[in-house]
C-alpha cells in the first residue's frame, strides 16, 4: 500500500485501454487514439510521433525504433527491428584511409539512415486499424501550432545548448532568440508538420523518397557523408524473433541483437543464482547487480553487433554455463575483473511508450535519436533532426561491431515485455542509453524477488557501473545511503550528470480485468487508463 504521506505517484488503474509515456501530451494522444477505435500499435505511434514534436532532445523521425507486440493478451510474441543502416560507401577501409578513428557525435558518419519511419508505416499496416493520416493528425497540429514547453524538456535544451547553437536549424527552431526557451514557453517546428504530413499522405515513400530524402542527404552530403538517394528508398526493417528467459517462473522477452536486450538476460540469469531477499537497496544486494552488469556488459561489448554480417553466440550468451561462470566470480568483498573497452559513446535519450488496448493487444514500443538531441544536425526544409546512433560503432578493425557497408550498429534501446501460463503480463521499458538493459534487470528483480508493484519500483533511487571501469554513478539518495559501502569494496561512487533513465509499465490483471499503468518521475510523463 503507497503511503500518501510522502511524495510520490498512485498507480493508475483502468479497464478498456491504459497508456503509459514520458510526456502528458503523447499519453493523452495515445488514450484518444484508443477511445477512437484504434488499437495499441495505432497509439503507440501516434503517441511516439508527438513526442518527436514536443520532446524532440529524446526522439524523432530522424532515428529508429523497436517494437515488441502480443495480440489478445496471448505469450506469441512478436518482435520488430527497426533500425537504420549505414550508407553502402561505408567501407571500414574509407574510415581508416581518412584518418577517422572515432566516429564523432555531430559528425555525418554518425547518422545512418533512419529506420523509424518505415518502421511505423509497416507495424501501422500489419497490426493497426488506423490511417496514418489519422495517427500521426495531433502531431502535426502541435508542430504546426506550437505546444508548451515542460521542464524536462526545458532542462535537456539546458544541456545541449551548446550543441544546439552549432546547426542553423536547430539554433533557430529549438532556441529561443539563442537562448534557453522557459518552461510555459510556445515552441513550433512548420518544417516538422510540413513533413509528417507528407508521411501521412505517402507513408514511407513521403520519407525516404522525394523532397523530403532529397533535404536530408543533401545536408548530410554537405558535411561529407556518405549517403545516397538510394540508401534512403532501400531502407528496411525486419520482424525478428525474440530472444527470451525465464526469471522466477516468469518468461522475460527482448528483441535479439543488434540490440542489447539479450544483456538484459544475461544479469537476470546471473542474479537468478542469488538468494535476493532483505532491503531490495541494501549494499550486498546492490553490489550484486552492480556486478552482474559489469561482467553482462564485458559480453555485450565484446560481441554485440548486428547479426547480418557478424556472427553473434545468442545460444552461448544465453546459456547456463556461461551464467553459473560469470556468477561465480561475484565476491562480495571485492569487485571482478570485467574490463572492456567502450567502443561507443556513453549517455543516450530515448521515449519508451507501453500501451494495451481493450481487446488486450500490447505494444511495447521504443523510439530514439540516441544523445539528447542526437547529432544536432537538422535537415534545413524538412526539420528532420538526426540522430547519432552510428556513435556506437567500433573503428577497431575485425571488431564485430565495427563500421562496414549496410551495417546496423550496436543499439541500447529495447522494448520489454513478460508473460505468463500463456498471457502476456507487462510491457515496460526503461529509457537511458547504455543503462536500459541494468534498468531492465534491476525494474524486474524489484518486482520478482522483493514483490514491489511497478510504481514503487520505478520510483526507487537508482545506480549505474559504467561500461569497462570500476565507477558507478548513483542517485544522490543512494549516494548517502550506500555509497561509501561501495567504495570499501573497490567501487569509486560519483553523481550522474541528470537522473538515470525513465520507466513506464503497463500490468495487465487477467483475474480483475484490469490495466495498471505506471510512469517515471524523471520525466514529465505520466500513465493514463479509462
Amino acid at each position: 500500500m503507497r503511503n500518501f504521506e510522502i511524495p510520490g505517484r498512485s498507480i493508475a488503474v483502468g479497464r478498456n485501454g491504459m497508456a503509459a509515456t514520458s510526456h502528458p501530451m503523447a499519453t493523452l494522444t495515445a488514450i484518444e487514439i484508443l477511445k477512437a477505435g484504434g488499437k495499441a500499435i495505432d497509439a503507440a505511434v501516434g503517441a511516439c510521433a508527438v513526442q518527436c514534436v514536443v520532446e524532440a532532445g529524446s526522439t524523432g523521425i530522424g532515428g529508429d525504433c523497436f517494437a515488441l507486440l502480443a495480440s489478445n493478451g496471448n505469450d506469441d510474441v512478436v518482435a520488430y527491428n527497426g533500425s537504420g543502416r549505414t550508407p553502402a560507401a561505408a567501407h571500414f577501409e574509407w574510415y581508416r584511409d581518412n584518418g577517422i578513428t572515432s566516429i564523432e557525435r555531430s559528425s555525418p558518419h554518425a547518422v545512418t539512415v533512419p529506420g523509424a519511419v518505415d518502421a511505423w508505416a509497416r507495424l501501422v499496416a500489419d497490426h493497426g486499424r488506423m490511417s496514418l493520416a489519422e495517427i500521426l493528425a495531433p502531431a502535426i497540429a502541435l508542430a504546426r501550432d506550437g505546444y508548451g514547453i515542460t521542464p524536462r524538456v526545458a532542462a535537456d535544451i539546458s544541456n545541449q545548448r551548446e550543441l544546439l547553437l552549432r546547426d542553423p536549424s536547430t539554433r533557430r527552431i529549438l532556441l529561443a532568440d539563442d537562448e534557453v526557451p522557459p518552461v510555459g514557453s510556445v515552441q513550433w517546428q512548420p518544417e516538422l508538420a510540413q513533413t509528417l504530413e507528407t508521411i501521412g499522405a505517402l507513408g514511407r515513400d513521403g520519407f525516404y523518397r522525394g523532397p523530403v530524402a532529397e533535404d536530408m542527404v543533401a545536408r548530410l552530403n554537405s558535411l561529407g557523408g556518405l549517403h545516397t538517394l538510394e540508401d534512403f528508398a532501400s531502407a528496411a526493417g525486419e520482424y525478428v524473433k525474440p530472444v527470451s528467459a525465464t526469471y522466477r517462473g516468469w518468461t522475460v522477452h527482448e528483441c535479439p541483437p543488434n540490440g542489447q536486450g539479450i544483456i538484459a538476460l544475461m544479469i537476470l540469469k546471473i542474479l537468478e543464482r542469488f538468494e535476493r531477499k532483505g532491503d531490495p537497496l541494501g549494499a550486498d544486494n546492490l553490489h550484486i547487480e552492480i556486478e552482474a552488469t559489469r561482467l553482462a556488459y564485458a559480453a555485450r561489448d565484446r560481441w554485440i553487433a548486428d547479426t547480418a554480417v557478424s556472427d553473434v553466440p545468442v545460444d552461448f550468451l544465453l546459456s547456463d554455463e556461461l551464467a553459473d561462470s560469470l556468477a561465480s566470480k561475484i565476491d562480495m568483498n571485492g569487485i571482478a575483473d570485467a574490463t572492456a573497452a567502450l567502443d561507443g559513446a556513453e549517455h543516450a535519450d530515448t521515449v519508451y511508450i507501453s500501451v494495451v488496448d481493450k481487446d488486450r493487444n500490447v505494444a511495447s514500443f521504443i523510439n530514439s535519436i540516441f544523445h539528447s538531441y542526437g547529432s544536432g544536425l537538422m535537415a534545413p526544409n524538412s526539420g528532420v533532426l538526426f540522430h547519432n546512433r552510428g556513435q556506437s560503432f567500433s573503428v577497431k578493425q575485425g571488431h564485430p561491431n565495427a563500421i562496414g557497408p549496410r551495417k546496423r550498429p550496436m543499439h541500447t534501446i529495447i522494448p520489454g515485455l513478460v508473460t505468463r501460463h500463456g498471457k502476456a503480463v507487462l510491457s515496460f521499458g526503461v529509457m537511458g542509453g547504455h543503462y536500459q538493459a541494468m534498468g531492465h534487470a534491476h525494474f524486474l528483480s524489484k518486482l520478482f524477488d522483493f514483490g514491489l508493484d511497478i510504481q514503487s519500483a520505478i520510483d526507487l533511487p537508482r545506480l549505474f557501473p559504467l561500461p569497462g571501469t570500476a565507477s558507478v554513478e548513483a542517485e544522490a539518495l543512494l549516494r548517502t545511503a550506500i555509497g561509501h559501502d561501495l567504495e570499501a569494496r573497490g567501487f569509486k561512487v560519483v553523481a550522474p550528470n541528470w537522473a538515470i533513465g525513465g520507466a513506464q509499465a503497463i500490468w495487465i490483471d487477467d483475474q480483475n480485468h484490469t490495466l495498471l499503468g505506471a510512469s517515471d518521475h524523471r520525466k514529465d510523463g505520466c500513465a493514463l487508463g479509462y
